[in-house]
């Protein structure tokens, strides 16, 4: 059985694409924990971070690492966590390797403290704001 990113993947399920290519495809989280709030995963199936190839590893954070950039240029943050669980336990909840790529502004989010109390998307222009990190990854 299909987890939900592969479904996203195979186009069974939209999302808001931020970034792909044939081996990565990057969305914003439907949750957005704040604003900018991305999730880097491989196109192939991986459970963990664990169990990823080395060099697909490297590119899915090649990735985030660009978008976790161009985060801090087009919305002004303050930093970003950029941040991967292995296994239920550890907070994984979707039994596929994936990044989340967190942008932190000064005085609106806790920052240093990892939270991923959604908020709500209502009022947000998801496409719009996918836009703006897709133009400006470098």
């Amino acid at each position: 059985m299909k987890d939900i990113f592969c479904k996203i993947i195979d186009g069974e399920i939209p999302s808001t694409k931020v970034y792909e290519d044939d081996d990565v495809l990057a969305i914003l989280d439907i949750s957005q924990t704040t604003k900018g709030h991305t999730l880097v995963m491989p196109k192939k199936h991986c459970g963990n971070i664990l169990d990823c190839p080395q060099e697909l590893m490297h590119k899915v954070f090649d990735v985030a690492q660009r978008i976790g950039q161009a985060e801090m240029l087009v919305f002004g943050a303050a930093g970003v966590n950029i941040l991967t669980n292995a296994g239920e336990c550890a907070g994984q909840s979707v039994p596929h390797f994936h990044v989340h790529v967190i942008p932190r502004y000064l005085g609106i989010d806790p920052g240093f403290q990892i939270t991923m109390k959604p908020q709500d998307t209502s009022g947000m222009d998801l496409p719009r704001i996918a836009q703006q990190i897709s133009e400006n990854i470098k």
